[in-house]
């Protein structure tokens, strides 16, 4: 118990400068790197932005882990973030590395195959469907499990035309 108020006027000090020099690294890798590097366009960068979190936690809060490893360990991620990137620009792998976009809804028809691959439930997408601002599902043009696990809710509109290219790498089933 007493451990939970175990700190001194040095350990808040060294706690201080360690989140100062790993929050200053991760702000010039990131301009250095881009925006995406934060994005959740693909399970790889959603495993970044993990990976990213951890690494600062553990470099601020571990007296086993320094602020130079700390570093080290952001600026490897970050290179594997760039790297999967660029090797995502091959379709082959690209297809390997990244989960397709599935449709949930076709229309108003519910298809209960994909939801089952996708693991949402009914409820899931009623939610959704209700964030989306849908009334009536005969305003739903199409319903997407995105790659990022995100689901996106096309709309009906009153000319009926949905651009197919918003479609293009969906797997209908």
């Amino acid at each position: 118990m007493e451990k939970l108020f175990d700190i001194t006027w040095n350990s808040v000090g060294l706690i201080a400068f360690s989140a100062l020099g790993i929050y200053l690294s991760v702000i010039i890798m990131t301009r250095i790197c881009g925006k995406r590097s934060f994005s959740k366009m693909s399970s790889f960068d959603f495993a970044m932005t993990v990976a990213v979190g951890s690494i600062i936690a553990t470099t601020v809060l571990s007296q086993s882990v320094s602020m130079l490893q700390g570093i080290t360990g952001l600026v490897v991620v970050y290179l594997l973030q760039i790297g999967a990137a660029l090797v995502r620009r091959n379709k082959k792998i690209r297809q390997l590395m990244d989960n397709s976009p599935l449709l949930l809804m076709d229309g108003a028809t519910i298809l209960e195959d994909n939801l089952r691959k996708a693991r949402v439930t009914r409820g899931d997408l009623r939610s959704k469907l209700r964030e989306a601002n849908v009334t009536r599902l005969s305003q739903v043009r199409a319903v997407v499990f995105e790659t990022t696990g995100d689901i996106s809710v096309l709309h009906e509109k009153d000319d009926g035309e949905l651009d197919l290219w918003l479609l293009k790498d969906v797997e209908r089933d």
